[in-house]
């Protein structure tokens, strides 16, 4: 099987990577030539441990190329993975230009059947707004090409992202028809030999997993945040509480370490983007909103407790931060946009 991936940040790279460790041929496309370029050289853009020998072994057996020729990587695989930005807009939806832009790439150059797959973190009803992009490039081509539109959402953390795609807990596919299913089922085959790990949904059930996934993850660190405030000024050990809570199956250790709340380009995004998904469909997500609200609040803990121990005047004065933290930071979404 030969796999297009659109987008070398860093779903993208590990994605295309690690199907090329299994035996299939990828092509990496990206519309940065700086980025292709480095990846030609047997270096990586970014940091992921193990990645770059994986890069450079691929690249020698010839299983893994790296492009930035659009109408070649359309040719190349049957199925294409889009794996591009998906930044914050000013509302807090996710912007799909990018997206967008891949699939009528795609439909501009395509000469046969393909999968288009949604890897980048995108929100409900994304598939359909793909599937509309690509039947209008293919009518303004007067071409009567037969496609398929699916949800494959990535579940990588930070630090250990090789080891999730090639030993993953669950792979979600969202998917509408017969012979996409089946394709997908054969893709990922090698990644299920010891159990079935491969779960068959709707598209927008898949598309709706993913952000369910990382609000959850968002809505545990809010609540602990919440709790450790509270244990502090009681004179509780919030450390000892929260043995006592994972301790409990039903609730577990994961992402119960309090601290200064959550950040990066992830987290945020997604919980942003999914509040706003539920006001344009007429509803409101309270728990969510609250944790937004307990997220924001978190960012100023720290310097709260600096002023109370140093005073409002910090001239002169040097701090030293040690940072650690107990598991890999999820990823959910690429990097950079890339097409």
């Amino acid at each position: 099987m030969k796999i297009t991936v659109i987008g070398s940040g860093y779903v993208g790279l590990v994605t295309g990577t690690c199907l090329a460790e299994t035996g299939y041929h990828v092509c990496c496309l990206d519309v940065d030539p700086r980025k292709i370029e480095i990846l030609q050289n047997g270096g990586i853009p970014i940091f992921e441990p193990g990645l770059e020998d994986m890069v450079k072994r691929n690249v020698a057996a010839g299983r893994l190329h790296f492009t930035t020729d659009v109408a070649a990587s359309v040719a190349f695989g049957e199925v294409q993975f889009i794996a591009v930005g998906t930044p914050p807009d000013e509302d807090g939806s996710a912007d799909l230009q990018y997206v967008l832009a891949a699939a009528r790439n795609i439909a501009r150059h395509m000469t046969g059947y393909r999968v288009v797959v949604d890897k980048s973190t995108v929100p409900v009803g994304t598939a359909d707004k793909v599937r509309a992009a690509i039947a209008d490039e293919l009518a303004q081509r007067g071409a009567d090409l037969p496609f398929s539109v699916v949800s494959n959402p990535e579940f990588l953390k930070e630090g250990a992202a090789i080891e999730d795609f090639m030993r993953p807990d669950r792979v979600v596919i969202g998917v509408d028809d017969d012979r996409a299913a089946e394709i997908m089922r054969r893709l990922y085959k090698p990644f299920q030999r010891s159990h079935e790990r491969v779960l068959l949904m709707d598209v927008r059930s898949a598309e709706l997993t993913k952000y369910a996934a990382n609000a959850m993850l968002a809505t545990r660190i809010s609540f602990m945040n919440e709790l450790a405030n509270l244990a502090e000024t009681m004179g509780a050990d919030i450390e000892q509480v929260r043995q006592g809570m994972g301790s409990d199956p039903r609730i577990g250790y994961h992402f119960l370490y309090p601290g200064v709340g959550y950040g990066g380009s992830c987290f945020p995004k997604d919980v942003k983007a999914l509040v706003q998904t539920a006001k344009e469909n007429g509803h409101t997500l309270r728990v969510l909103t609250a944790v937004e609200e307990a997220n924001e609040v978190q960012k100023l803990r720290l310097v709260e407790k600096v002023v109370s121990r140093f005073g409002e005047d910090l001239s002169g004065r040097r701090f030293a931060l040690w940072a650690w933290r107990s598991s890999p930071i999820p990823m959910t979404c690429a990097r950079r946009p890339a097409a």
